[in-house]
């Protein structure tokens, strides 16, 4: 994902910044050192004229010169980077944007955590069509039975999650459950397939008539710090892979976690 635009073509910039501003930025493309030859390549600006940007990024400690003579980001880039960390707040910052993406979509947004009993809810956006079903702050999601918990099973660690799904299989008073043939092989199917396709969907559950899609949040280790869910009428949504919904849904989470920092090809998973 590339940076978001914010550039204002009402308001007159400094173009020089911002062609440094562009030279930086393709030093967070791998997060690898790299020649003069090859940015200049990337950037498409003539290495004599290069040449002075990265001067004048080096005597404010954006760039440094390793001993392969190679150039490489530093160590002011570090110190703004981590100021940046330690403002952001990812629940906040989701919290701010959800209200447009609900009238986006024209459904109901959720946002959860995780929390001791599995995942939380935290926030709820209401759309202007009211839906009569119980999901309310503090309210706790079903693991096995909704997409914001299956998305949870998916992309944490089963170290934190195992052991409420177990008490949730566990649990022989679960009728819904059984209704719906939710059983450990089917929700691993459904754990995977979200884990695959980083979303995750239910239809007619836990609640008939009621369909909803959830997806991740990630920070800039790549773990899990929300869930951002879609609510609505059933024969309203579509939630197909590249539908509408999903689409949109995928593009905000994608936006909020690259803004938090993840960047999915130099993190591990």
């Amino acid at each position: 994902m590339t940076a978001p635009e914010t550039k204002n073509k009402n308001q007159r910039g400094i173009s020089s910044i911002e062609v440094g501003f562009g030279i930086l930025n393709e030093f967070a493309v791998d997060g690898k050192p790299i020649k003069l030859r090859d940015l200049a390549e990337r950037t498409g600006i003539a290495a004599g004229q290069l040449h002075p940007y990265l001067v004048s990024f080096r005597n404010v400690g954006m760039i440094e010169k390793n001993d392969d003579g190679l150039y490489q980001l530093g160590p002011h880039a570090l110190h703004l980077g981590l100021m940046r960390l330690r403002m952001q707040n990812a629940h906040r910052m989701a919290i701010s944007r959800v209200a447009a993406l609900s009238e986006q979509l024209s459904l109901m947004i959720s946002v959860a955590v995780w929390g001791p009993h599995g995942p939380t809810i935290t926030y709820i956006q209401e759309y202007a069509r009211s839906l009569h079903i119980n999901i309310r702050v503090g309210g706790v999601y079903s693991l096995p039975m909704t997409a914001t918990g299956l998305v949870f099973c998916a992309f944490l660690p089963e170290a934190k999650t195992n052991r409420l799904v177990e008490a949730e299989f566990a649990d022989n008073e679960s009728r819904r459950r059984d209704f719906f043939k939710i059983d450990k092989a089917a929700f691993n199917d459904s754990v995977e397939q979200a884990r695959k396709l980083g979303f995750a969907t239910t239809q007619d559950m836990p609640i008939p008539g009621i369909t909803a899609v959830s997806a991740p949040v990630f920070d800039h280790l790549g773990k899990v710090q929300l869930c951002v869910a879609a609510v609505g009428p059933s024969d309203l949504m579509e939630v197909a892979p590249g539908t509408r919904v999903v689409s949109q849904l995928l593009d905000f989470t994608e936006t909020l976690s690259h803004d938090l920092g993840y960047r999915p090809e130099l993190v591990a998973r």
